[in-house]
């Protein structure tokens, strides 16, 4: 038998590829394959991404500063948390917007790496991509405004660090506790920042190393922290000079406390 040459138009070739997609498509769904979902490029993604950012940012507004309000907030077993620190409120959300999950990571990582801050890098953060979002509607290219951002980025760091930076050796005591409380004031001791300045400041004093260079370093690392339970945070001690360990008598016989005690330092492989 001889083959049979049949020549299609490019519309029933268009057509042919069609049904063998639908085919495929029908396969898959039988298979348990299927993935349904939607695809959106383009101007409607960037402003979703910016209306998900702002309705974050416009929650932690409020809580900005050391006048900001305290959030309630109320998870799925009825456990209550009040606070104004925005790390914490971004934690107690469930957020699924991916953009907004960016600026949830970003006070995290704020938190874990400075401690304070976290509310201003969220809010800054969505302002410069409402502004962007803003400069592309106007047709720049998204390149040319990030490219401007990090312009911007440095021209702001060496602003900062010319003119508005000071030397810590050249605060006096009652900058540095002003300082202090103001980081203090968003955290659950809060109320009883007064004692806590001191401690802190004091404990960043006592960890300063000055370098062959003459420069002056302050190892956060260095200061260790205990917790103890059985009384009130008032009664936080700062141990100068010396080292802490968390540790537990062996028996109730042994005493509390030694006076000029000798210790030995045994290190065991």
């Amino acid at each position: 038998a001889l083959p049979i040459l049949t020549v299609l138009s490019p519309k029933e070739v268009e057509r042919c590829r069609q049904i063998e997609q639908n085919l495929n498509i029908s396969t898959m769904a039988e298979l348990g394959l299927s993935i349904h979902g939607e695809r959106e490029t383009g101007a409607d993604v960037r402003s979703a991404n910016v209306t998900a950012v702002m309705a974050l940012s416009n929650i932690l507004k409020s809580s900005l500063g050391p006048q900001g309000l305290d959030k309630m907030l109320v998870d799925d077993i009825g456990d209550v948390t009040i606070t104004n620190d925005g790390a914490t409120i971004l934690k107690q959300l469930e957020v699924e917007h991916p953009a907004a999950k960016v600026l949830v990571e970003l006070a995290n990582l704020q938190d874990s790496e400075v401690g304070d801050g976290t509310t201003s890098v969220v809010i800054i953060a969505a302002e410069l991509l409402k502004r962007a979002n803003e400069l592309v509607k106007n047709n720049i290219h998204p390149t040319t405004i990030i490219a401007g951002y990090r312009i911007a980025m440095r021209e702001s760091i060496k602003y900062i660090q010319e003119n508005l930076s000071l030397k810590v050796d050249a605060l006096e005591a009652d900058t540095l506790l002003n300082i202090a409380k103001t980081s203090l004031s968003s955290k659950f001791i809060g109320s009883e920042s007064d004692i806590f300045t001191k401690i802190i400041v004091d404990a960043v004093k006592a960890v300063k190393i000055v370098n062959a260079q003459g420069k002056a370093k302050y190892p956060v690392n260095q200061i260790n922290v205990l917790k103890s339970h059985g009384q009130s945070s008032q009664q936080s001690v700062l141990i100068p000079n010396g080292y802490a360990i968390q540790m537990m008598r062996a028996s109730q016989e042994m005493p509390t406390s030694v006076t000029n005690a000798k210790i030995a330092l045994l290190d065991f492989d």
